[in-house]
């Protein structure tokens, strides 16, 4: 088997209009939201994108774009499914994953367990195999000033030989 390793990066502004904030899979906030075409989750965002730039695929916006009215609001842990599927495809498997979040606010850490456990299944691993923390941009610029969040990921992936 092949070991590839990928890396995933997304960033949001937060919505001015009230919206749910998702990350992870999971409901964060009923009203302080991101902005997005889909549901704006940042965290599923970095993890598909890091999926499919270790399988040499293109970026979510290729799957999912932002001009399409059929992904208009779209849960994003479908967008990781699609990334996994192609994975599957390849008769490939994920390691693990390891994900971060950088915003000043909110506090993750009452969320991480059932983003680990709703993420778990879509990617075929326990959620011990799932790597969720957040830290500040120490206030400084955009995220700092709370305009926003970003996320990266990194997953780990084995894949038959080529």
């Amino acid at each position: 088997m092949d070991t590839l390793v990928g890396l995933g990066y997304d960033i949001h502004r937060f919505s001015a209009e009230p919206r749910p904030l998702w990350l992870g899979g999971v409901k964060v906030h009923d009203t302080k939201g991101l902005e997005g075409h889909s549901d704006a989750d940042v965290l599923c965002h970095a993890l598909a994108d890091a999926i499919l730039g270790a399988l040499g695929e293109p970026d979510i916006g290729y799957w999912f774009p932002p001009n399409d009215p059929n992904c208009e609001g779209i849960c994003s842990l479908r967008i990781v499914e699609k990334a996994v599927q192609l994975l599957h495809e390849q008769g490939g498997r994920v390691v693990n994953a390891d994900c971060a979040l950088i915003a000043e606010a909110p506090k993750i850490l009452p969320f991480v367990q059932q983003m680990k456990e709703t993420l778990a299944p879509i990617l075929g691993v326990v959620p011990k195999r799932v790597g969720i923390k957040a830290t500040t941009n120490e206030k400084l610029g955009a995220l700092g000033r709370r305009e926003g969040m970003a996320a990266f990921a990194t997953v780990s992936l084995q894949l038959p030989e080529a």
